[in-house]
């Protein structure tokens, strides 16, 4: 569970994993989300929203057709599963914890199934900067998301 970014992309290529730094003074601390100029070329977050994940709690699994998700864990413990799914790519599962002790951004391309579980003993937080709106422009597309909670596969959480 404590792979390094490169063991990360190596496993699926496309999700991008940064640790982030807390930056600590008698007033609190801080943490840097994403910058810019870090992001990987192409991704462009047009919205962004916080939701918050009683213990015990898994969102997902579920994929998206044209989306990429920016996460960011910086509150509780998760466990973040994610499975390569797209066609032309060997089929690879990466297991990693994220969160206070682990602080991480992480983009998550088209095509890659991806799941949270808060595996704390008290509410956590993830912050969610997708590329793309959800539901469209004006809430009035289809929603970009393949749910995979009922599919029997290996990598079911």
């Amino acid at each position: 569970m404590s792979l390094s970014p490169e063991e990360i992309e190596a496993a699926i290529p496309g999700v991008i994993t940064k640790s982030l730094k807390k930056f600590t003074d008698p007033r609190g601390w801080l943490i840097e989300l994403f910058r810019d100029d870090e992001l990987p070329a192409g991704f462009e977050p047009t919205m962004g929203y916080i939701s918050l994940t009683h213990p015990g709690v898994a969102r997902g699994p579920h994929e998206h057709r044209d989306q990429s998700d920016g996460f960011i864990f910086i509150s509780g413990t998760f466990e973040v599963t994610l499975w390569e799914n797209r066609p032309d790519k060997a089929h690879a599962k990466v297991v990693i914890l994220a969160g206070e002790n682990n602080p991480l951004f992480m983009v998550v391309p088209p095509g890659v199934v991806h799941a949270y579980r808060n595996v704390g003993e008290h509410d956590a937080t993830v912050l969610n900067f997708p590329d793309k709106l959800y539901a469209g422009w004006g809430k009035k597309e289809p929603v970009d998301e393949i749910r995979h909670e009922e599919i029997d596969s290996e990598f079911k959480l």
